[in-house]
């Protein structure tokens, strides 16, 4: 095999991907993949592979035809070559026609798959083992079989005396490689088997106990092999098995297992992994492994629990169900324990030696919800930043927004936003966590550029169309918090594309936590940009503004105390404007609410009869940052207003509402002098214009 040849093919698919293989190309590249072959070769032969298989479905590709012509097309280039190779005698054609199958299914396992189920391929295959039963054409049938398990149409041909010949050879101990990807097989037909019975309603009771088998052979492979493709098979089967709770309760509770794991990562900042090759493949698996030991279920809506309920009692109503005693191992406490074990034995090292340097999507992608799952107990978010792992989620969620370019215009961000795929939110949910429960100083270090660079994927994640209320939730927190930081941090987030709309519909979330998220944002942008202050309190657009004005105030009166607290602090700053003053007063004169709703804020015992003590509702509870905020909201709206009449008015409709009265007993309470200074400027003005 010569690599010149392979170097010409490579050349050839890169330039015109599309262009027919001649017949002793076509033999050079299905030659390439033989395990004898230098893996340099190899990993080549994948690329012409990968560029040919692509420029076929490129070129021929018809959105919704089937049967797909793209597909017939590669089916009908390499299962002729791949036919006659298994029908040989000859060994080693065998194994050309073996390894390149099994490449094709990782490849393009869409034309790999009809090829493998054609009539009479399995049987070769299995005769070819029988007949020539060597350690070499065994583990390529082995990898072989692993692949076609991995998919439903080929699980549906695999025989009896097949299943039996994985189990026979996952037994051999003396041959850990074939033992291993034999016991993949096994792992990959006994999940799939279970899943397609389960979309059939077929019950599998022998899948449990096999699973739990395999298990520990894939354990012991791990912790005690030297070869490095039978620990690659093995971590492969444990990512397959650790979706199932049993499996990843015992996983987690063996120490000596988990730092084998975590040691098959490399401890470097920069790993140099190939695109394709066993180091990223291994990785994947490690992820992929812990990502599933660390997974919590998903959280479902009020919906979703009721028809989850509805089921759990039809089941219980059958007496022939049995309860699974293993379900309440992926419970909310149970997966907390695991993550512990996980951190206590090292995980969060494997992310710091995995994510930099790696080009793998799926690397990324599994990293950042494995991490997402270990930051959802507060007590590990400390150990996560320390470890560096706001940094790492940065460089994750970095590349997930590379396609998404900053420069493009509303509606092509809009469209953007709608095709981030929803697995790139979780990184940037894991860490807005971290930006919630600590300063941005912490999270993102002194470097005010990274602050700024959180704001968009945090902007991106409210205003995506598959992003759940808690995603948006947390996103708002987030962004409350890097508003905080410094005007600047402020005023981008307020000039984030679409944001501020997003977070004002927000405000009519029927979940409390959500509105008053949304209100502790606008707090902290009112505070900290000038655009936003004038888009709430600012003399132009008169009609918008007091529309405005009366939303914060309205949410001035709400029951929540930390919504109250949050848009009464937004009045405070607001009403520092004579433009937002006479707005107020506007509201008043309209709407006659905006003096009743001061006065409740500042003594709810003496305003309460005319604002939250209506009939069948409880007066709402003091507080001594309510009772500031409105003190400051009267005194400025008071000290504002120039007409002389609507000052006696003011104040006559000011005594109604039971501010007066108030205010006298706050005076009376001897506050401290933030508080008392504005109350005595707020009581002078009325006791000057009831006189008057």
């Amino acid at each position: 095999m010569s690599d010149d040849n392979l170097d010409s093919l490579l050349h050839k698919t890169q330039q015109s991907p599309s262009t027919p293989l001649l017949p002793d190309e076509l033999g050079y590249l299905i030659a390439a993949f033989l395990p004898s072959q230098p893996a340099a070769l190899r990993s080549k032969a994948y690329l012409v592979l990968s560029a040919f298989c692509q420029g076929v479905r490129n070129s021929s590709a018809v959105k919704g035809k089937q049967p797909d012509p793209a597909t017939e097309t590669l089916v009908q280039v390499f299962e002729p070559v791949v036919v006659s190779r298994l029908a040989d005698s000859d060994e080693h054609q065998l194994r050309e026609g073996i390894s390149f199958l099994t490449a094709l299914f990782q490849v393009d396992w869409q034309s790999a798959s009809p090829i493998f189920q054609q009539d009479g391929i399995l049987d070769f295959i299995m005769d070819s083992v029988d007949l020539k039963p060597s350690a070499e054409l065994s583990l390529l049938v082995a990898h072989l079989l692993s692949q076609a398990c991995g998919h439903k149409p080929c699980r549906a041909i695999i025989t009896s005396q097949t299943t039996q010949w994985l189990e026979e050879y996952s037994r051999h101990e003396n041959d850990p490689a074939l033992r291993a990807a034999a016991s993949v097989a096994l792992v990959k037909l006994s999940r799939g088997r279970a899943g397609d019975a389960a979309e059939t309603g077929v019950p599998e009771a022998q899948a449990q106990a096999q699973d739990d088998e395999l298990a520990d052979v894939m354990k012991g492979l791990v912790i005690s092999g030297d070869d490095q493709s039978s620990i690659a098979d093995a971590v492969e089967g444990l990512a397959y098995l650790s979706v199932d709770p049993a499996v990843k309760d015992a996983l987690s509770r063996d120490p000596i297992f988990l730092k084998r794991l975590f040691s098959l990562v490399p401890r470097r900042k920069t790993p140099n992994f190939t695109a394709e090759g066993p180091n990223t493949i291994l990785l994947y698996g490690v992820l992929l492994t812990i990502s599933n030991l660390c997974a919590y279920r998903p959280r479902l809506t009020e919906e979703q629990a009721q028809i989850a309920k509805l089921k759990r009692m039809a089941a219980a109503n059958k007496p022939s169900q049995e309860p699974n005693p293993s379900s309440t191992l992926d419970d909310d406490e149970n997966v907390k324990t695991r993550v512990h074990r996980l951190v206590a034995a090292g995980v969060l090292d494997v992310f710091a030696g995995a994510v930099p340097g790696t080009e793998s999507l799926g690397i990324r992608v599994v990293a950042g919800k494995a991490l997402l799952n270990i930051i959802e107990d507060k007590e590990n978010r400390g150990k996560v930043l320390q470890s560096g792992g706001a940094k790492l989620l940065g460089l994750i969620i970095k590349h997930a927004m590379s396609t998404l370019s900053p420069d493009t215009s509303s509606k092509t961000k809009q469209e953007a936003k709608a095709t981030l795929d929803a697995a790139h939110l979780e990184p940037i949910q894991a860490l807005a966590k971290l930006a919630i429960t600590s300063s941005p100083v912490q999270v993102f270090g002194p470097n005010d550029g990274a602050i700024y660079d959180a704001i968009r994927p945090f902007s991106i994640m409210l205003q995506h169309s598959s992003a759940t209320l808690l995603q948006r939730f947390e996103a708002l927190m987030a962004l409350t918090n890097l508003s905080s930081h410094s005007a600047e941090a402020a005023s981008r987030v307020a000039k984030a594309d679409g944001l501020l709309s997003s977070i004002e519909l927000l405000l009519l979330e029927e979940h409390t936590l959500v509105r008053r998220a949304s209100m502790e944002l606008i707090c902290n942008l009112i505070s900290g940009s000038d655009a936003v202050f004038e888009r709430y309190g600012g003399a132009e657009n008169t009609s918008g503004t007091k529309s405005k004005l009366q939303i914060v105030l309205a949410m001035s009166d709400v029951a929540d105390l930390g919504t109250r607290l949050a848009a009464s602090g937004a009045l405070a700053t607001l009403t520092e404007a004579p433009s937002a003053c006479e707005g107020m007063i506007a509201l008043q004169f309209e709407r006659h609410r905006m003096l009743p709703i001061l006065a409740h804020l500042i003594d709810p015992a003496t305003a309460g009869s005319h604002v939250a003590g209506e009939e069948g509702e409880e007066l709402m509870e003091d507080d001594p940052g309510l009772v500031h905020r409105g003190i400051v909201c009267a005194r400025n709206i008071f000290l504002n207003i120039q007409d002389e009449k609507t000052r006696k008015q003011i104040a006559k409709e000011a005594g109604e509402a039971g501010l007066v009265q108030g205010l006298v007993n706050v005076v009376k309470s001897s506050p401290s002098e933030a508080i008392l200074r504005p109350a005595m400027e707020a009581l002078q003005f009325l006791m000057d214009n009831v006189k008057a």
